[in-house]
């Protein structure tokens, strides 16, 4: 059975990240660090892989870490609205403590991972993000069977593919992890997903932002 190779990235790092404030589908752009983290995936994956496609959530967070992976491989991006961040609604621009006060019967049925709930102010529930996500990931994955392509999107749509991959349910307890700029690894038949490697930080690990900023 044919198979397409996928690399699911999340974006690298915003100043919004750092202060736990939900970004969901606003667009945020990436602080010094992430654009450091960028800057080694892309040199990283460009000496390590054969990549035949690059597709990436539109948000510029999610853009400006795929054009650096673009600019090193020499491939052209190809954006996709299926790959944004889960639509948070009024949560957006808050803090997960703002949360929790303004809105504290929201905030328990976000955390117990609620998955017909979706956000006050036309936020998206976590069965209408994975219906999408994984929709997504079908159509694109399946115009290049024998390849390998790059995903680059965010936090919950990397949750999701773990998910999916895993046979997981949504409302399991979270246990790994989903870094910036981590490399996910996963394979993609006519099936569904399965899992191959998660999180390769290897780019970032033991190497120093002022090192390669000096």
């Amino acid at each position: 059975m044919q198979a397409t190779r996928i690399l699911a990235i999340r974006h690298g790092e915003t100043a919004w990240n750092v202060a736990t404030r939900i970004q969901g589908q606003l667009d945020i752009p990436l602080n010094a660090t992430g654009e450091w983290q960028a800057a080694q995936l892309a040199q990283a994956l460009s000496a390590q892989e054969k990549i035949d496609a690059i597709y990436t959530s539109d948000l510029l967070r999610a853009y400006a870490t795929a054009q650096a992976i673009g600019q090193a491989v020499k491939l052209p991006l190809h954006t996709h609205l299926g790959l944004r961040e889960r639509g948070f609604g009024d949560f957006e621009a808050k803090t997960f403590a703002e949360i929790a006060t303004a809105l504290p019967a929201d905030s328990l049925r976000w955390r117990k991972r609620d998955p017909e709930w979706a956000p006050p102010g036309g936020g998206e529930s976590l069965v209408a993000m994975r219906e999408r996500v994984l929709s997504t990931v079908n159509h694109l994955a399946s115009g290049h069977l024998g390849g390998n392509i790059v995903l680059v999107a965010h936090g919950g749509v990397m949750d999701i593919l773990y998910r999916a991959a895993t046979r997981l349910d949504l409302q399991a307890p979270r246990t790994w992890d989903l870094s910036n700029t981590a490399v996910n690894r996963l394979l993609w038949t006519t099936e569904g997903l399965s899992l191959v490697g998660w999180a390769d930080k290897s780019h970032i690990d033991g190497h120093s932002q002022d090192e390669t900023t000096a």
